[in-house]
C-alpha cells in the first residue's frame, strides 16, 4: 500500500504512519515527527579545493499534529519546529517555533477554506513539505524569490473536467508580514494561483512530491501560475527577510509545471518580484533593499529502481540592473543522489555542487565554490 503523501495546503485525515487518537466522529488527531540530521562542506573560493566551511547541524526538527474536532469538517493542521535552523533566528530576535497553524472548513472533495498560518498558493517546491524533496534543500531561485508562509484567509477549488483532466483555483488574502508577524499597518497581500492538469490527477498527490517514486503508468502533468500583490510589505522579500526600513509595494510572479511519467520526473519554476521602489533608508544611511528580479530552476530525475533515484538540477538568481551592486547573480549545478528506504519518510540523500557568480563558469573565477551535502530524513 502507496505511503500517503503529506500536504501542506490542508490537514492529513487518513494516514499509514504516524500515531492516531480518535473518539467517534468528534475528535481526531494524527501525530507524527520528524527530523533531518546533515553533514555538508564548502570549497574556498575559486579553484582552491581546501574546505572552507563545514555544516553539521539537526537542519530541521518537526511534530505535526492534523484532525477534526467537532465535526469531520472541522479540520486543523498544527505544524511546529524545534530546531535553531528552523525558527526564523537570521531575522529575528526571538524564536519562532509556529510554522503552521490553520483551521479549515471542508465544504466537499472539491472545495474548502482556511483561516490563520499557513503557505501561501506560491510556487511549486516552496508548497512542497521539505520532507518531499529530492535534494537537501530547495533552490536557490526559491531561497530568494518565494512568497512563503503568512496568515489570514485560504480559498481552494478543484473543477474536475469529464474527459479527465482539472483545474485548481486557489487564493489567499492575508497580512503580507509573514509567519508570527507583530505589525500591524494598512497593507494587505492579495496572492492567486491556477493549476491546469490535462491529464487528470497524480497518483498519491504526486505533483506535490520530488521524484516519481509512483512511477506513474500514464503521463501527467500540472501547469501553475501565480500572481501575488503585496502592499506596504514590511520585509525584503515580502514575507520573508529583513524589516525595510519603509514599507514597499511589492509583485511577484510564477510560472511552474511537473511532468511523470514511469519513474521519470521533470520540474521547471520561473520566479519573479518586482517593486516600483526597491530602496529604504534610515536616518544613518543604511539602505535595505527589496530583493527584485528574476529566477530560475529545473530538475530532472530518473528512478533506477523502486528505492534509489538519480536527479540534476540548474538554478539561477539575477538580480535587476538597480541592485546589482548589492546582490550577485548566482549560478548552481547540483547532482543528487536518493536512497528511499520508506518513500519519503526515511531517506538517504547524497548532493554535490558548483556554484558560480556573475555568469562565468570558469573554475578560477573569485567566489565560485564546491559544495557538498549528506542528510538522513527519519520521520513518521
Amino acid at each position: 500500500m502507496a505511503q500517503v503523501v503529506e500536504s501542506d495546503e490542508r490537514a492529513l485525515i487518513t494516514v499509514e504512519d504516524g500515531v492516531s487518537f480518535s473518539k467517534d466522529s468528534l475528535f481526531l488527531m494524527n501525530f507524527r515527527f520528524r527530523m533531518q540530521n546533515r553533514a555538508g562542506l564548502n570549497t574556498l573560493e575559486g579553484d582552491d579545493f581546501r574546505v572552507n566551511q563545514y555544516e553539521m547541524r539537526v537542519r530541521r526538527l518537526r511534530l505535526r499534529f492534523d484532525g477534526f474536532v467537532g465535526h469531520p469538517r472541522l479540520q486543523y493542521y498544527i505544524q511546529l519546529a524545534f530546531s535553531r535552523a528552523d525558527l526564523d533566528l537570521e531575522n529575528a530576535l526571538i524564536a519562532q517555533p509556529v510554522r503552521d497553524a490553520i483551521v479549515y472548513y471542508i465544504v466537499n472533495d472539491n472545495l474548502y477554506f482556511g483561516f490563520g498560518q499557513s503557505k501561501l498558493p506560491g510556487n511549486r517546491q516552496r508548497v512542497n513539505s521539505s520532507g518531499n524533496l529530492q535534494f537537501a534543500d530547495r533552490s536557490t531561485a526559491n531561497a530568494l524569490f518565494n512568497i512563503d508562509r503568512d496568515f489570514g484567509l485560504f480559498a481552494y477549488k478543484t473543477f474536475p473536467f469529464r474527459k479527465g483532466g482539472e483545474l485548481q483555483i486557489k487564493g489567499a488574502l492575508t497580512t503580507g508580514d509573514g509567519r508570527n508577524a507583530s505589525a500591524v499597518d494598512d497593507g494587505l497581500s492579495y496572492t492567486g494561483r491556477l493549476e491546469y492538469l490535462p491529464f487528470g490527477s497524480f497518483r498519491n498527490n504526486g505533483d506535490y512530491s520530488e521524484g516519481d517514486l509512483e512511477f506513474e503508468p500514464k503521463p501527467k502533468l500540472s501547469i501553475g501560475l501565480t500572481l501575488s500583490a503585496n502592499e506596504k510589505a514590511n520585509r525584503t522579500g515580502g514575507q520573508l527577510g529583513p524589516s525595510l526600513f519603509e514599507p514597499r509595494d511589492m509583485n511577484s510572479f510564477i510560472v511552474d509545471g511537473v511532468f511523470k511519467y514511469m519513474g521519470w520526473a521533470v520540474l521547471g519554476e520561473y520566479l519573479e518580484r518586482r517593486s516600483p521602489d526597491p530602496f529604504t533608508s534610515n536616518d544613518l544611511g543604511e539602505l535595505r533593499i527589496v530583493q527584485v528580479g528574476w529566477g530560475i530552476n529545473t530538475q530532472v530525475s530518473r528512478m533506477l529502481d523502486r528505492k534509489n533515484e538519480l536527479a540534476v538540477r540548474y538554478s539561477k538568481v539575477t538580480p535587476d540592473a538597480e541592485i546589482l551592486q548589492f546582490q550577485d547573480r548566482v549560478d548552481e549545478v547540483l547532482l543528487g543522489f536518493s536512497r528511499y528506504v520508506n518513500g519519503h519518510r526515511i531517506k538517504f540523500q547524497a548532493n554535490v555542487g558548483y556554484k558560480w557568480l556573475e555568469g562565468l563558469s570558469r573554475f578560477d573565477n573569485a567566489g565560485n565554490s564546491w559544495t557538498a551535502m549528506f542528510q538522513v530524513e527519519f520521520g513518521i
